[in-house]
């Protein structure tokens, strides 16, 4: 089953639309981002004036425990002790905000 998310582009995503989006819980995804970190900051920024909480985490990071079985066996491990450290200390956010730097998107999705 799969759900239809509204995509915005950077740019149409203003202070006002934004505040919408947040105050009606609605998932949404931002596509030809250009500076990601600068995106994710204002979104950030936005719902935790909701009195929100979010974790951002980079999407497929997951993929970085592959390496727990290669040669390099202790950065894999070490990818997996931060990843479990960084979900605790976000534990039960309202929002996760995905980053993906290959396609250049940003999702927002309301979790509860």
């Amino acid at each position: 089953m799969s759900v239809d998310i509204q995509k915005f582009a950077a740019d149409e995503l203003g202070g006002e639309r934004l505040n919408q989006l947040i105050g009606a819980r609605a998932s949404f995804q931002v596509v030809g981002v250009a500076d990601i970190g600068k995106v994710v900051e204002v979104i950030e920024g936005r719902i935790e004036k909701s009195d929100l909480e979010c974790r951002v985490y980079t999407e497929y990071r997951s993929a970085s425990l592959a390496t727990i079985f290669s040669p390099a066996a202790i950065f894999g491990v070490g990818a997996a002790i931060g990843i479990a450290a960084h979900n605790l200390a976000t534990y039960d956010p309202d929002y996760e905000i995905g980053k993906n730097k290959v396609t250049g998107t940003v999702t927002v999705k309301y979790m509860k």
